[in-house]
Parts: structure tokens; C-alpha cells; sequence
């Protein structure tokens, strides 16, 4: 018996590989075969079921393509329903991978079909439980995210059967079982998930609030139902394509990786609903970008963002992007359902440079610089931190505008004079700034370092 979890910290996801006796079963595998058909090959195994544990509103999952190339059949939990081939599974019901089982265990809350699947071993004894979005580590997945009610089912009566699904189904198991969860923290699929992407379900008794048992029912449904943050836009996107079906991952590659010189990029940018997407570094875009262009930096948690933030009803991408990164960018891109790339520019920026095209830049102050003009000055000073960041410690006089909300509370900024912009780091602030200044001509400046920086200087 084999057990592999495959970690995308891009997308804060699990996707799981198991193997025995020359078959395997793939768990939630995102959107790229390759590397389940590379561990099938290297195991000597023949994939055999692609399991859902729900329709994914937070990335494109790659059940579709691994089906197509493998023959495996896609299954997903009770009420589920597919545009496609696949297979419903009913509660309670096994399936086998060599000399392994799988127990289906549909747990709704979460969504309506969300099923947790228990492993047991050559021996008949229950060793493991992946556990999707319905348990998280020290979290529960949301209830509000659902995109496939019945008529009139609230968020709190899900909330109620997620309670209901934790009690009945998991929470009967013995300690030592090892849970598998489909996500951990930075993803938006729950509140307060830890970093650690595995633990036993005695652990998580004592330390994660969903699994007390002395939390009723009603106490439940406050506590996971408090204080949610609007879902990302694209989630909704997401359940359609993995519930309907998507194009094929090498086609959208081949769409995108057309490569445009400055002067046919430049004219591609000028046509309706086009949008430049800079994916350098943040300190790379303040030294010098295209006007009109988005920051969102490839080595962060970037296809997260771009999901939450990038219109997905744009005519067309077009990407900047470090020589030899372009095929990762569009990968990662339609790993949250970003189709839509139509070409990258040739060269990178510095084949904009060499081209004699127009730059902006953005003004970098050190976390120093600024602590020194803050003394002196009373400025307007944006931190776009998530509220529970902002309410652990920030600047005086500073206004909480958390990036993630940057649709509902961009237009509140309005000033003539100038912003200062801090993140904990500079990876958010760069984006903030480069989509207001996409959409208006306001004065930002990025505090370089952020408030990480920043918390030094004050308890200096």
C-alpha cells in the first residue's frame, strides 16, 4: 500500500495518489495528468477511480483529462450531477483498489454531494479518511459556498448538516485514523485552517472547535457561520466547469504560448476587455511596468489571487512574465479556470524596454524611510492586510482596506494627494496598487517590506 499527497501551495490544496497490488486511485487531482500518470508508471499501477470529494469551487479539478487518459472512472458522492460520465456512488458504499478499500461516506455541509472516503487497509482495518472540504485542519469547510442548493437551503441548515455529518460519520472513528483534508491554510474554502496538511482525528478532537462535544447544534452554526467573507467571484465559475466540463489543458497552453513582439502586443492591449497580466516580482513591476498593467507575482500564492481579483469576463489575458515562465503562468492561470490567455510578450519587459515603449513606475519607500516622514507628516496610509491581520497590530492611523475586498472598496479611495500602501510583506500592497492605478490616476507609493518591516522599527 502506497499513499502519496500531492501539495500545490499555489492553490493550498491536497490532491492524494493511492496505490496497491498494481491498481490506484486518484483523490481530487488537480488540473495536470501528468503527474498522476508519472506515479501510476513509476508504482506499475493502472489508475482505476478518479474520486471527488465535491464539485471544487476554488480550482479546476483535473478528473476530465486523467478519465480521458486513463480509462479510470470519475466518482462523486450521493446527489451529485454531472455533465458527463461518471459515477454516483451511494453511502456507505466500497470500492475497491487492489487489496485496499475505499468506503464512501457522504458528509453534507459543505456542499450538498461533499462525501469523505475511508481507506482500509489489506487487514479490513480503517487506517485513513480524506476528507475533502467537509474537515479541514483545525477547521470545518464553509457552508455558504454551495452552488447547487435545493430551493430555499440557508447557509445555517447546511451549517446543520455539516454538523450533522461531523457527528454521525467522522467523529465515531477510532484516534489514530489520519486525516487527509483537501486544503490547508490561504485557502478560501474556510476560515481559520492550520498550516499542517495532515494530523490524526484524535488530535484534531482536542484542538479543532468543530469536533467538541460539548458544542451543540445551534452553537455550531454560529461559530462556523460567523464572520465569512464574501466567496471569491470565481468559485461560482469553477463549480460550472467542474460539473460541466472545460477544454483540454494542452489546448489552452497552445492558445497562450503565442509569443508578440512589443508593437503586436501593444495592439493586442488595445482591444476591449483585454488585460495586461505582469507576473514578476513585486520590486521587478515598481522598477518599471506597462501602463495599464496588474501585478500579480508568480512566486506567491498567485493563482489564488488572480482568481479573486482578474475579471474572468476578459476577451483575452495577455501575460508578462520572466523568459521560460510562460507555460507555468497559463498552467496556473486555468488551474482556476482562467482559459482565456492569448499570448505573452516576447522578450519579457525588457523587450518592451528595447522597444522604446512607454513605462510607469511605482515609488518604493523602505519600512525606515517612511517611519522617518510619518514622524513629520500625517499622510493617508492604506493597509490592505486581511481584517484579522489589520486587528492584531497595524499604524496608527491607517485604513484597513483588505485586498480581498478590493471590488467592493476600491472606489473609496479618492483623494488628490498620496497613498502609502503596506501588506505584511509587499506581495499584496504591489497588487493593490497596480489595479487602482489600472483604474485610476491616483498617487500610490508602496512601502517596501510592509508591516513586517514596519513592527520592527516600532518596538525598536
Amino acid at each position: 500500500m502506497k499513499i502519496e499527497q500531492l501539495y500545490t501551495n499555489c492553490l493550498a490544496q491536497g490532491a492524494y495518489f493511492i496505490s496497491s497490488d498494481g491498481e490506484a486511485a486518484v483523490i481530487d487531482p488537480i488540473r495536470e495528468p501528468d503527474v498522476y500518470l508519472k506515479l501510476a508508471k513509476a508504482s506499475g499501477s493502472r489508475i482505476k477511480y478518479i474520486f471527488e470529494t465535491h464539485f471544487h469551487a476554488d480550482f479546476v479539478s483535473g478528473h476530465l483529462e486523467l478519465a480521458e487518459k486513463t480509462g479510470a472512472t470519475i466518482v462523486y458522492g450521493p446527489t451529485a450531477v454531472t455533465a458527463f460520465e461518471a459515477y454516483i456512488g451511494q453511502d456507505e458504499e466500497t470500492f475497491c483498489i487492489g487489496k485496499l478499500r475505499l468506503k464512501l461516506l457522504h458528509t453534507p455541509g459543505h456542499t450538498l454531494e461533499s462525501s469523505c472516503y475511508l481507506l482500509e487497509d489489506e487487514t479490513g482495518t480503517a487506517t485513513t479518511i480524506f476528507t475533502g472540504d467537509t474537515l479541514f485542519i483545525g477547521d470545518v469547510g464553509r457552508p455558504d459556498l454551495a452552488q447547487q442548493p435545493k430551493e430555499g437551503l440557508t447557509q445555517d441548515e447546511l451549517a446543520g448538516m455539516l454538523f450533522d455529518s461531523l457527528r454521525d460519520k467522522i467523529m465515531p472513528l477510532n484516534d489514530d485514523i489520519v486525516v487527509y483534508p483537501a486544503h490547508g491554510a490561504g485557502s478560501a474554502c474556510g476560515k481559520n485552517m492550520s498550516k499542517e496538511t495532515w494530523d490524526t482525528l484524535g488530535n484534531q478532537r482536542l484542538n479543532n472547535y468543530a469536533l467538541n462535544i460539548n458544542l451543540s447544534r445551534d452553537q455550531f452554526i454560529a461559530e462556523v457561520t460567523a464572520g465569512l467573507p464574501p466567496p471569491p467571484a470565481y468559485f461560482p465559475i469553477n463549480v460550472r466547469l467542474n460539473s460541466q466540463g472545460y477544454t483540454g489543458l494542452q489546448d489552452i497552453i497552445r492558445k497562450g504560448t503565442r509569443a508578440l513582439m512589443a508593437g503586436e502586443f501593444e495592439q493586442e492591449a488595445r482591444k476591449e476587455h483585454t488585460l495586461i497580466l505582469d507576473t514578476r516580482d513585486p520590486a521587478d513591476f515598481a522598477a518599471g511596468h506597462i501602463p495599464g498593467s496588474v501585478n500579480i507575482g508568480l512566486n506567491g500564492s498567485f493563482a489564488t489571487w488572480a482568481g479573486a481579483l482578474l475579471p474572468y469576463e476578459n476577451a483575452g489575458l495577455l501575460i508578462v512574465a520572466n523568459s521560460g515562465k510562460e507555460t507555468e503562468v497559463i498552467t496556473r492561470l486555468a488551474r482556476v479556470g482562467f482559459d482565456n490567455v492569448t499570448g505573452y510578450l516576447l522578450g519579457g519587459f525588457e523587450g518592451w524596454q528595447a522597444a522604446g515603449k512607454t513605462i510607469n513606475k511605482v515609488p518604493n519607500l523602505s519600512a525606515a524611510e517612511f517611519f522617518k516622514l510619518q514622524a513629520k507628516n500625517k499622510f493617508n496610509i492604506i493597509d490592505v492586510r486581511a481584517a484579522a491581520e489589520f486587528e492584531q497590530g497595524h499604524l496608527a492611523g491607517a485604513t484597513n482596506l483588505p485586498l480581498g475586498n478590493f471590488h467592493q472598496l476600491g472606489n473609496v479611495v479618492d483623494k488628490p494627494e498620496a497613498y502609502y500602501v503596506y501588506c505584511a510583506g509587499g506581495y499584496r500592497s504591489m497588487i493593490y496598487i497596480s489595479m487602482l492605478k489600472a483604474a485610476k490616476n491616483i498617487e500610490l507609493i508602496n512601502v517596501n517590506g510592509g508591516y513586517g518591516a514596519l513592527k520592527l522599527l516600532i518596538n525598536a
